[in-house]
């Protein structure tokens, strides 16, 4: 299996979140997940690069040119693929990709997120998605989704776009156990 995770650069953030990296990455370890990640080495990026790596486990880096230029590539992975733009990144992201998943983040992680929900939504990405919400994170990013459904923007169907999930240990059972997106492009307009 291979995953990839979506995560934060910023390391001025609370322990907790550093602490339920490591713990998800030695849990996809254990498991023989391999990790694609956005290659960077600070933050939960570097975090869970670090962790994988000492567990002795696989992790490729995504990451484009201009990001590689200045050096902010960890060091020690060295599977490595180097993009022209931040578009064909997270086109790279998802390919061979069995699931996604989305750790606390600022606005590259919710962008990232965000587009990936709106391609299954349009079928062109079928894979589950899984959200851990570390310290209550994501609530408001759940609320926001919530609205949409109740202001008609878009169908009751979170429940199959995404998963959100409070630990690390949830995040396996929840790829295992994700409902299925069976709905085409000619259901994306619909609000049946």
């Amino acid at each position: 299996m291979q995953v990839c995770v979506y995560c934060a650069s910023s390391g001025r953030i609370h322990s907790a979140y550093f602490q339920a990296t490591s713990r998800l990455a030695h849990l996809l370890v254990e498991q023989d997940v391999k990790v694609v990640f956005g290659g960077g080495s600070s933050g939960l990026m570097g975090q869970l690069a670090d962790s994988v790596l000492a567990a002795g486990g696989q992790i490729k880096g995504i990451m484009p040119e201009f990001m590689n230029e200045v050096e902010w590539g960890h060091k020690g992975v060295s599977d490595f693929v180097y993009t022209q733009s931040m578009h064909e990144r997270k086109a790279k992201f998802l390919e061979g990709t069995d699931a996604l998943i989305t750790l606390p983040g600022g606005p590259g992680t919710f962008e990232e997120l965000l587009e990936s929900i709106t391609l299954k939504k349009l079928a062109q990405f079928t894979k589950p998605i899984i959200i851990l919400n570390t310290r209550g994170y994501f609530n408001t990013f759940h609320q926001m989704m919530q609205q949409a459904v109740d202001e008609q923007f878009m169908p009751d169907e979170l429940k199959y776009l995404y998963t959100i999930v409070d630990t690390p240990e949830e995040v396996l059972p929840a790829i295992r156990n994700a409902h299925a997106w069976n709905k085409g492009l000619n259901d994306a307009g619909s609000l049946r």
